[in-house]
């Protein structure tokens, strides 16, 4: 295990910033706004000839007891906890507050190594506030500009009372960017790294809940109050022997609703590349207000980047008439959503863990069926039967004709048809091919595309 430090300090003194100069990339949202950061992220880090791990943290407040600032400090000693030692961030600018000194106190009682950071120490102005930071009692304070990235030799060397230079940061819980599928995978071939889930859907359906309801414990803050998270979070979860990277991510609101407000774009922007990135989505709806138009407009974002789907209906506890109710929202998925038919569907309760069993068979199927590969000869002896059953309709009095399929690739099954005219072929025929591939070769699940191919057949000669 690496060896890890928390970056802790109050509210926008530069702790997200510093954090994402350290991973390399803007990991953590970053915005002028106090308190943006209200979770913990972990990732891998390096300056230099070290590397190590570092964990961001949301500022350090005393509120009432059920305040989310509250709730957010929790967060943060959690982090204190975790860490083997803790970077204590203030602001070079400001000088030393009565909010540092609360800080300064909690990680004397933590009994960890602490590194004191003055940031923002671009300038003349910062000299005040540098001076002031000798009064805390962690020592000579590293005075650096992380936003400048000024300063980071003497980080370094102050680090290296902690991380040897050959220590190896390990690659679990971070999230680097998804390669493009392998075309060449088999049926059943497992990835070679951990599968990427993302939980999307609409502010406050409970995807916070079922994030710490898998992983076991309160990773991520959840309470009454829409829209809590802000940034994508992942974390590792290992189940029955198999590995995931979790993601819990922020609401999607509509466009209209977000337009202007720059955090909240950055939070929008933080679910759709957690979207990309995944191998699996996990879309939450709501019990009560299931399939409303913005889940319909998730979930047809999530068809056209290709990604594995399963639907979890929350808050199923509070339902009162189930009776019947999984097979409405059946024909609801099926009708209002034809680009994913027969897609996993599963009730739970992220805040009683009913039904929380039934996911990992879901997910399961979802990315079986994502990275299935079927051969020629099979397809084709479906595309026959299929042309016999109905052919394709005339194109202005000509008839179109389909010669042979064949799939390109998989994540998400890819396949190309060739013959004339096929770009003239309808929609509802084309509907017809792909609703005939999932049920004879069980892609329930996943998006299935078509690429539209002229020419020989070169299988002829074969």
């Amino acid at each position: 295990m690496a060896f890890t430090f928390a970056i802790v300090g109050r509210p926008n003194v530069g702790k997200s910033t510093l954090f994402n100069k350290l991973v390399g990339r803007k990991l953590a949202l970053v915005h002028d706004t106090p308190g943006v950061t209200r979770d913990r992220r972990v990732a891998d880090a390096s300056v230099g000839a070290l590397s190590f791990r570092v964990i961001d943290t949301a500022g350090f407040e005393e509120d009432a007891p059920d305040a989310l600032s509250t709730r957010m400090t929790g967060q943060t000693v959690t982090a204190i906890a975790e860490a083997d030692a803790c970077l204590f961030v203030v602001d070079g600018r400001v000088g030393v507050t009565a909010g540092d000194e609360i800080i300064a106190a909690a990680l004397r009682k933590a009994n960890k190594p602490v590194i004191l950071v003055a940031n923002k120490c671009e300038s003349q102005a910062s000299d005040i506030g540098y001076a002031e930071a000798f009064t805390l009692g962690f020592g000579e304070p590293v005075a650096i500009s992380a936003e400048h990235s000024m300063g980071f030799g003497a980080l370094e060397e102050a680090l290296a009372r902690y991380v040897r230079p050959d220590a190896v940061a390990d690659d679990e819980g971070v999230a680097e960017p998804l390669e493009d599928g392998d075309e060449d995978m088999e049926e059943d071939v497992p990835l070679d790294r951990p599968i990427r889930l993302a939980i999307v859907g609409r502010p406050n359906v409970g995807k916070s809940s079922l994030f710490n309801q898998l992983l076991g414990e309160e990773r991520t803050l959840t309470g009454p109050e829409a829209g809590i998270t802000r940034d994508a979070i992942a974390a590792p979860w290992v189940v029955d022997g198999h590995e995931f990277l979790l993601h819990d991510t922020a609401g999607l609101r509509r466009k209209a609703r977000t337009a202007g407000h720059t955090l909240e774009e950055m939070s929008v922007a933080s679910t759709l590349e957690a979207i990309q990135f995944a191998d699996c989505v996990l879309v939450m709806l709501d019990a009560t207000q299931a399939f409303e138009k913005q889940d319909l407009t998730i979930a047809d974002l999530i068809a056209r980047e290709g990604r594995a789907i399963v639907f979890v209906v929350n808050k199923w506890d509070l339902v009162d008439n189930r009776g019947g109710m999984i097979s409405e929202l059946r024909e609801k998925l099926d009708r209002l959503l034809p680009q994913v038919v027969g897609a996993p569907l599963i009730a739970i309760s992220a805040q009683t863990g009913e039904g929380i069993g039934r996911i990992l068979p879901a997910i399961r199927d979802a990315v079986a069926a994502w990275n299935k590969r079927v051969g020629t000869a099979a397809l084709n002896r479906f595309l026959e039967q299929a042309l016999q059953r109905h052919a394709p309709p005339a194109i202005s009095g000509r008839r179109v004709k389909v010669r042979y399929m064949t799939q390109v690739k998989a994540r998400p099954p890819t396949f190309a048809l060739f013959g004339n005219q096929l770009k003239a072929l309808p929609d509802d025929y084309v509907r017809y091919l792909t609703n005939g591939l999932r049920e004879t070769f069980a892609l329930k699940g996943t998006p299935i595309r078509f690429l539209m191919r002229g020419g020989k057949n070169p299988f002829a000669d074969k």
